[in-house]
Order: C-alpha cells, then structure tokens, then sequence
C-alpha cells in the first residue's frame, strides 16, 4: 500500500500509484499554477486559513479563477482523515490548483500527503548550513514587474531547486538570497529571521520576496510574549553580527543556521524558547489568543 494520499478537488481519493494529471496540464508542461504545503501535526493540518490565504492571492497574481475555499477545506480534511488511517506520524500536506489542460477546461485541483523528508528531522535538531546567492534582481523589482509573479508561490520552482542543487555541490545545506543591491531576500523554501535578544527581524515582503506563513504566525506568538518583531532591510553583514539566524518554513519549522558561508554563527540564549514559540504558532488555533 501506498505511503501516499491524493485527493482531488473534487473530493475523490485517488489511488497514489496511478496517473493523474492528463499530458496537457499546464501544471507539467509550465508550471502555470500555485500551491500550499501545509504541515500535518496531531491528526490536524496547521495554518490552514493562512495557507488558503496566501493561495487565493497566488491564484488572482496568476488570474486563475478565484479558488473556493470551502472547497479546499473539504478536501484538506479529506486529505488528513486518509493520512491519519495511514500512520500517525507528521506529513506534508500539498495542495495544487493549475490552469488546467492546455486543450481547454476548468483548473486542476488536488492535494498530497506524504511523509516527512529526512532532512527536516535532521534541520530541526542540529541547523543547517547555509551560502548566500544572489536573487539576480533589485528590491524594486516586484514593483516595476509585477507579471514576474514574484509574491506568488506558483509551481515554477525550477530556479528554487538548481539553487539548493548547487549549494549541496558546495557542501551546504540551504540558500539565503540577497538582491543586486545586497539585501538579505529569502530562502528557495524558507524566511529569513535574524534574532537579537528580544527582537525578531525578517525582511519586508515589499521586495518581492514571498509572504511567509510561519513567520506570521511566529511574530504574532512573539509580540504577545514581549518580543519585539519587526519587517525591516537585512544584509549579509547583520546574519554574521545577528545572535542567531534562523530559516522559518511551515514543514521544517525553525531551522538555526549554525554557518554561512564556511562562518560559524553563534547560538542564541534563547534558541529553545524561539523553537517552542514557532511550535506554538504553528499548532494553536487561529485566532486563539496567545498569553504571556
């Protein structure tokens, strides 16, 4: 039996071994699409209206139709109700909506479960290592070129991974991008947060980087406990003087970066309450007031 669930938009669960898409899907043949990656945890699937969110506003930078959210609802609920017959173990929920087969038709929408990647594990408890790259544009950009989709999380992640492709040939695990201007952007699958003492900084989504889920969630759980979080310019040179930095994402969660660039950064005095507040973030309900 498969270690896979699929459901499609319709409510249908789909055999994880066979076929689904047509050969025409603009989701295989462009990319032409976006998608969420929601992490299950305790038989429930975490930030599902800010992961439904961020989708809708994906879809309408795409100008696809206007994605029914009931709908993703049902099929998100589906999608863990089939995981959790399976094993009760953590999963990444994926949901994808494409334009559709190139031969015409409505969108394409389905979702994914599937286990955990090795990695995560291993980032989670021991950080990563991480080489900065340029972006190969300008904190401008999304501004001046808006049809470049570069707030959207669209399936075009071809760039993303011949990134993290070449950081593993130089012996690192992820990527921190920096603008031609030499601004701390992002990771290929991740936020960038820096740590000095009670302040949490992350870079502003205004420079066309993607607007982070997790960190959200984060800085909200942070500013009720006293921190004071701000979305303000980063360079290389504040990862090296930050007490820590850290890669925020909704499966890894926080991963400390423990070096950049061959330079071991140092580890921050409150790392753990960091990790608990980004487990916490990401686990309670939305909405739910968080006490000090």
């Amino acid at each position: 039996m498969s270690d896979r669930v699929v459901v499609t938009l319709d409510g249908q669960v789909h055999d994880a071994d066979q076929p689904l898409l047509c050969a025409d899907d603009l989701a295989a043949v462009r990319g032409d699409g976006v998608f969420e990656t929601l992490l299950i945890r305790d038989g429930a699937a975490c930030g599902v209206e800010r992961h439904l969110t961020r989708l809708a506003s994906s879809a309408r930078a795409l100008d696809l139709p206007e994605p029914d959210l009931d709908d993703w609802r049902l099929v998100i609920g589906l999608a863990v109700d089939e995981w959790e017959r399976k094993t009760r173990s953590e999963g990444a929920l994926r949901v994808v909506l494409s334009r559709g087969r190139e031969s015409g038709g409505g969108p394409t929408g389905y979702a994914t479960v599937g286990p955990l990647h090795e990695r995560v594990a291993k980032a989670r408890a021991e950080g990563v290592s991480a080489i900065t790259l340029g972006r190969g544009y300008s904190v401008d950009f999304a501004a001046a070129a808006p049809w470049q989709l570069m707030g959207a999380k669209t399936l075009s992640y071809a760039t993303n991974m011949a990134a993290l492709r070449y950081a593993a040939q130089q012996g690192a695990d992820e990527v921190i991008y920096t603008s031609n201007e030499g601004q701390v952007l992002e990771g290929p699958r991740s936020t960038v947060v820096i740590s000095r003492g009670k302040t949490l900084i992350t870079p502003p989504v205004e420079h066309g980087i993607l607007a982070g889920t997790t960190v959200d969630a984060l800085f909200d759980v942070a500013t009720a406990k006293g921190y004071t979080c701000e979305k303000s310019n980063i360079f290389p040179a504040d990862l090296i003087a930050a007490e820590g930095v850290w890669l925020v994402s909704s499966i890894t969660l926080a991963a400390r970066v423990v070096t950049l660039n061959g330079v071991t950064l140092g580890t921050p005095d409150n790392a753990d309450d960091i990790r608990s507040m980004v487990d916490f973030a990401i686990e309670r309900g939305e909405g739910d007031t968080v006490d000090a």
